[in-house]
């Protein structure tokens, strides 16, 4: 572990510990971190009492670096604003006849209610941030997707987004491209 990532360790550590200690000291805070239903209500909580307790591994602190929003050289794909909760911005970052490389940032989003994505295109998408739940018509369950999962939706495979983290939010690449009638790439 570099210096750095060290330094960063120690110090949510000692976020988390300080925060501990206030809710153990303050009997209102201790009972408004037992109605806490989810890890993000905890953060939004330790936030409001000074506390970042949110940030994940090797995520950097917010305004570090360059901004996303553009495929230039430099361009961060993780860094940048935070879409309103409920909402999805698309970057389109690379496209040529072939294909379409998108950096997609959803936060607290989902699809609207009985709508389903079924596209023409092969979709392959990896999560740089966050995590999401994913409905695929032809499966019974949800999938859950982290940080650093990928997966391929073929073309016509219907699906719709669950949901999405809030902010920071969640963070996707997704790669897009027509397939051709000779192609036989799994449906899964």
């Amino acid at each position: 572990m570099a210096e750095a990532q060290l330094q960063q360790f120690l110090e949510k550590v000692r976020q988390l510990n300080a925060f501990v200690a206030l809710s153990e000291a303050d009997p209102a805070l201790r009972a408004a971190l037992r109605d806490c239903d989810d890890h993000h209500q905890v953060v939004a909580l330790a936030r409001s009492c000074g506390f970042e307790i949110g940030r994940r591994w090797g995520e950097p602190a917010a305004g570090d670096g360059a901004e996303a929003g553009s495929a230039g050289e430099g361009a961060s794909l993780v860094r940048g604003p935070c879409p309103n909760a409920g909402e999805e911005v698309t970057t389109v970052l690379l496209q040529t006849p072939q294909l379409r490389l998108e950096r997609i940032h959803s936060c607290s989003a989902s699809s609207p209610e009985g709508f389903w994505y079924d596209q023409t295109e092969q979709e392959w998408v990896l999560l740089l941030q966050g995590s999401a739940r994913l409905q695929f018509a032809d499966e019974a369950e949800p999938r859950s997707l982290a940080c650093g999962d990928a997966l391929l939706i073929s073309a016509g495979r219907r699906h719709r987004l669950l949901a999405s983290d809030p902010s920071p939010g969640t963070i996707w690449l997704a790669l897009f491209w027509t397939p051709h009638p000779a192609d036989s790439l799994p449906t899964h």
